[in-house]
């Protein structure tokens, strides 16, 4: 018995899935590299409270929660303001 070819519509329907799922990427990378340059032009204000830096931890978190930042981004910044806030307190 033969095998069956995939049919055109077939094709089709799996080349648009691939596109999706590439523009989809696009706007996560996109996304993510807003908040990251965000994060890093603000790393520089050693003025702030320990209060903005616990919600900058809260948005970091929604931010990871809504998939806009990788875990490593998400870990490497969120250890990077957690000494920010040891050092403010060990003053």
């Amino acid at each position: 018995m033969a095998t069956r070819r995939t049919t055109s519509d077939k094709r089709q329907r799996e080349r648009a899935k691939q596109a999706k799922a590439a523009a989809k990427r696009e706007r996560r990378q996109d996304r993510s590299s807003d908040v990251t340059m965000t994060e890093t032009e603000t790393e520089d204000d050693d003025d702030l409270t320990t209060e903005q830096l616990l919600q900058r931890i809260e948005d970091l978190h929604a931010s990871y929660d809504a998939g806009t930042v990788s875990f490593e981004e998400f870990d490497e910044q969120k250890s990077e303001l957690v000494d920010r806030i040891a050092l403010r307190l060990a003053q």
